[in-house]
């Protein structure tokens, strides 16, 4: 059973109706409330990330305002299609007052170092949130949406989990299916477990859900073995996964097991902390094996939408997310950037942490990492194997 309650007639995101028919070219959405909002002085997410990728992309000429969209405030009616509106009124209460009883920290999660309480607690997440169900609408003809505020994937129905107050993949989703998606593929490769997007879609047969994630992570979710009542395929990976690796199991589980699921949409979560230079994980990829799964799902179905997600190397995030709205319209990278660019980069900070007392030139310099390849390991060939046999793949 899914873990939602029945969609109301109309999604409460905006008073406007959204334009009919396909989209013509990629839609970025973002906001500038993501630009000086911080989770707080010494939390992972004080940095910035967003307003990179929006700042990185205008120096390189590669978002004209007809590709732009200002994302809307979501409103808590639909906010409530999954969250519990105790939760939605709680969120609000604590951006008024800036704190929060014992009582509410301990039901709703709220007020804890993970989760703490910040000047945008609600509006922030509330805004990416409002981005990603405004992307279910506007891709009901069909198209390409890149939401890289979204990809909040933690947060549970009642309760903030995992630096995430809202779950807007799964609110996209319902979104999607609100308006005429009814299968839906979600794939994830944030470096860690998509715990409440599988919670939300557990055993419904209409979706498909493909987590790649580090191994003993946190939340420590996602076994190999958990099926999420058939809807899910989990593949926890080892320490130092490197490109090759990814792209073995782009090939040989992502794109045969949701081509085979025939998908109405795809949803990627394309987290930005599986690369060598985050500091909360331990895996070795490079920006470029992201890319490939960008490039390789987008025909897969009638709709994408791509989501952020993790991510906690401001430059590492700002240069990778960049490059997914370049895969998306077929942009070339350049091996050097132009000046504007590079001091977009150049003026961003790390502050109390070692990664940001001497970056490396090339993080100013370019978007595109050096590939790390590498082999492909045992324990790698035989969690494909036995995903695919799980699924039919032979």
């Amino acid at each position: 059973m899914t873990q939602f309650t029945a969609a109301p007639t109309r999604l409460a995101v905006t008073d406007t109706a959204s334009p009919s028919g396909p989209l013509e070219a990629p839609v970025f959405i973002g906001s500038e409330i993501y630009r000086g909002s911080s989770y707080g002085r010494m939390h992972p997410l004080r940095v910035p990330r967003v307003s990179t990728v929006m700042d990185l992309s205008r120096a390189l000429g590669w978002l004209p305002s007809a590709q732009y969209q200002t994302s809307p405030r979501a409103k808590p009616a639909a906010l409530e299609r999954w969250h519990s509106p105790e939760y939605i009124a709680a969120l609000q209460a604590a951006e008024r007052a800036q704190a929060v009883s014992d009582e509410v920290k301990a039901r709703h999660h709220i007020g804890t170092i993970s989760n703490p309480v910040f000047p945008e607690i609600y509006r922030r997440p509330a805004t990416a949130a409002g981005g990603s169900i405004l992307a279910g609408e506007r891709l009901a003809a069909g198209g390409v949406i890149y939401n890289p505020a979204g990809g909040t994937h933690h947060g549970m129905p009642d309760r903030a989990n995992g630096f995430c107050y809202l779950n807007d993949p799964v609110l996209a989703m319902l979104s999607l299916r609100h308006h005429g998606a009814q299968r839906i593929a979600y794939v994830d490769i944030d470096a860690h477990h998509a715990d409440g997007v599988e919670h939300g879609f557990a055993g419904d047969p209409d979706v498909l859900m493909i987590s790649i994630h580090e191994e003993n992570l946190w939340p420590k979710t996602g076994k190999l073995a958990d099926d999420a009542g058939g809807s899910a395929l989990n593949l926890p990976v080892p320490r130092s996964f490197n490109d090759s690796e990814m792209a073995y199991i782009l090939e040989e589980l992502i794109l045969p097991a949701v081509a085979d699921f025939a998908p109405d949409a795809v949803v990627l979560q394309c987290g930005a902390d599986a690369v060598t230079e985050d500091p909360l994980a331990h895996l070795d990829l490079s920006n470029t094996a992201h890319w490939s799964v960008v490039a390789a799902l987008r025909t897969l179905a009638p709709r994408y939408l791509v989501l952020g997600g993790g991510g906690y190397n401001p430059w590492s995030v700002g240069r990778l997310w960049t490059g997914v709205w370049a895969t998306l319209n077929g942009h070339e990278i350049p091996d050097r950037l132009p000046p504007a660019a590079e001091q977009v980069l150049r003026g961003l900070e790390f502050k109390g942490h070692r990664l940001g007392r001497n970056p490396p030139e090339h993080w100013f310099t370019t978007l595109r990492d050096t590939p790390r390849p590498g082999p492909v390991r045992d324990q790698i060939r035989e969690s494909v194997a036995q995903l695919r046999r799980r699924r039919g793949l032979g």
